[in-house]
């Protein structure tokens, strides 16, 4: 399985469509762990992070690289961190006219996670000041990869 792809997801769900795919159901394969049903249906939903002991026993049932499910576990945790970082980091809102973003509030925009349509929408209908506040918080890279270098000249 190729892990690469799967960065940010949380284990639980990748075991879970593993499970469905060999067509096990999840209380009867936790008693095969002698684990409890609950606390394996809830790593299955998100809802609890995967633990080694839990990883190696279920790795080691379904024939699955050692540590493929605790890698995945480490790269949501990232995820979830950059994600909580990020939540405070935004551009200087005083610079941007609220008006851009009639159709949302702008104090509950996710600036990393919307970047591509808040870049977009900014170059499309923003002013100077605005687009030099989003070139400065997205950097020049960003932005033309965003909007392409001849675009974003252009506007």
């Amino acid at each position: 399985m190729n892990i690469s792809i799967l960065r940010g997801i949380h284990p639980g769900l990748i075991l879970a469509r593993e499970l469905k795919r060999r067509k096990l159901g999840k209380g009867r394969f936790a008693i095969s762990l002698d684990e409890y049903p609950q606390t394996l249906g809830d790593i299955t939903i998100g809802k609890r992070r995967m633990n080694t002991p839990l990883a190696i026993k279920i790795e080691e049932s379904l024939g699955i690289e050692e540590g493929y499910f605790m890698t995945l576990q480490v790269y949501h945790d990232i995820k979830e961190e950059k994600t909580r970082q990020a939540k405070g980091h935004h551009p200087d809102l005083a610079k941007i006219r609220q008006v851009l973003f009639w159709d949302t509030e702008i104090e509950k925009i996710d600036w990393q996670r919307q970047k591509w349509p808040v870049i977009r929408r900014v170059f499309e209908r923003g002013d100077a000041g605005e687009k030099e506040e989003i070139t400065r918080f997205y950097g020049k890279e960003t932005i033309d990869s965003v909007m392409g270098e001849k675009e974003r000249q252009k506007t």
